[in-house]
């Protein structure tokens, strides 16, 4: 449950992140941003964990029985 809020979370900062600027500076210092790939990197590994994390893990397996075997 929380690794979907973190991974909601990390999409909406990516985002973020990407309307901004990479550096910014000021009298009170300067801030620097990860690297956008770094922060794909990072959703991709959510995701990844996300998928393992549910039961079916994208497979789904099927008993077809025909009509005739009754």
């Amino acid at each position: 449950m929380w690794n979907q809020v973190l991974a909601d979370n990390l999409e909406d900062e990516i985002r973020e992140n990407a309307a901004g600027p990479a550096k910014a500076s000021g009298d009170a210092g300067s801030v620097e941003q990860h690297k956008l790939t770094e922060q794909i990197a990072a959703d991709k590994h959510l995701a990844g964990k996300d998928a393992v994390s549910k039961p079916n893990r994208g497979l789904r397996f099927n008993k077809i029985v025909p009509p005739s075997a009754g």
